[in-house]
């Protein structure tokens, strides 16, 4: 990791500790897990006894206290050995986030113990088949029923494009309790264990990320307890949502990570592979290339960092992370593109490289569009009502 003033020696330390791991227990199962589509438990539950899932909660809810900057440097770390085992800590953070601002103590809490220690997955369903970027206008239909003496919500729907869907513990699902025009101030969100009555699931064959997977969840007449409420009543949405300027900067962290690696392999390669006489990188056509893209990595890593440390500060941030979920994901796949072609048929066929462009793809379509990204940047700059849609 090269220095920079957001990192100190502390989180330096933190870092190679990290990819000490990542290096010698999650990079050896990389294609692996792609090709069997299945998540190694016993791996997860050994990064948390690592303390490397959400790091940044408190230790209340078995963090560790030590902010969001170290979750950054964990989360790269990573994503280097395989983004898609990554997405854990990613979907770890952001849930860990919602769960310990916006839930009930006594409700959360076992569950962030299980979360923090490796020994639960939480999703978190918001998109839904007739809205993705659209994610106010929702249909998923939550009621509240007071019954025998005791409140519940019902809930019936689809979810759809779902992370872990079909591995999930526990989900933060995202309903309408209010009117269809009162658009997301009628939104409600409600921790749901994924082993209730009526609750079913389905997997999708995706291009990347196969590991974690991606689907659609059923709802059914499934009952949820009132004391499983995240937030208030109608206010789910505008109240969560802010959590997701934490996860955009991690976004980015975790795709950039997997293009710098991609980076330091193609430039060990050009040095070595001959051609016409030369080394490849006495060519500018391919030096020159990588050059650029080093450059824009390192500017783009820097500007994500920046997201977490002013978050850690508990200053304003939400541009900077949607620069960083719009850009990140673009740039990556755009710098392990590269770097496949100046592999040749070696980068094409099946392997580390093929297998890092399928994986950074679906961010650009996933967790917020680039399109939806520049609308919020927008909305920062100009103000809300000089960009309302």
């Amino acid at each position: 990791m090269n220095p920079n003033p957001y990192i100190d020696e502390d989180l330096q330390a933190l870092a190679e500790h990290a990819r000490r791991f990542a290096t010698n227990r999650v990079a050896p199962g990389f294609l692996e897990r792609d090709q069997t589509r299945v998540l190694d438990r016993a791996l997860l539950r050994e990064m948390g006894e690592l303390g490397f899932i959400c790091p940044e909660l408190p230790e209340e809810f078995g963090g560790q206290g030590m902010g969001c900057l170290a979750a950054g440097v964990i989360h790269e770390e990573i994503a280097r050995a395989d983004l898609s085992f990554s997405y854990l800590n990613l979907l770890a953070s952001l849930n860990g986030q919602i769960l310990s601002k916006y839930g009930n103590p006594e409700v959360v809490k076992p569950w962030l113990q299980k979360l923090t220690q490796g020994e639960a997955i939480c999703a978190i369903a918001l998109t839904e088949p007739r809205g993705g970027s659209d994610a106010a206008n929702l249909r998923l239909r939550i009621e509240r029923i007071s019954e025998g003496g005791s409140d519940f919500y019902v809930i019936n729907g689809e979810k759809t494009s779902i992370s872990a869907a079909d591995q999930a513990d526990i989900t933060v699902v995202f309903g309408r309790t209010g009117k269809p025009e009162d658009g997301a101030h009628g939104v409600t969100a409600l921790l749901v264990p994924m082993d209730l009555p009526g609750l079913s699931t389905n997997r999708f064959d995706c291009h990347g990320q196969r590991a974690i997977g991606r689907g659609s969840i059923f709802f059914e007449n499934v009952r949820v307890p009132v004391s499983h409420r995240l937030g208030d009543e109608n206010k789910g949405f505008v109240q969560v949502m802010h959590g997701f300027d934490f996860s955009r900067s991690l976004i980015g962290l975790q795709v950039l990570a997997v293009a710098r690696v991609a980076l330091d392999e193609t430039w060990e390669y050009i040095t070595q592979r001959q051609a016409f006489g030369q080394p490849l990188s006495a060519f500018q056509g391919v030096t020159h290339p990588l050059a650029q893209f080093d450059t824009e990595v390192e500017g783009a890593r820097l500007l994500c960092l920046q997201g977490l440390w002013l978050k850690d500060k508990g200053l304003p941030h939400t541009a900077e992370a949607g620069m960083a979920k719009w850009w990140g994901p673009k740039l990556a796949y755009d710098v392990i593109h590269q770097c496949l072609l100046c592999f040749g048929h070696g980068g094409y066929d099946r392997g580390l490289m093929e297998q890092r462009l399928r994986d950074v793809l679906g961010f650009q379509i996933g967790d917020g569009t680039a399109q939806i990204m520049k609308t919020v940047i927008a909305r920062v700059r100009a103000g809300r009502k000089f960009v309302p849609a």
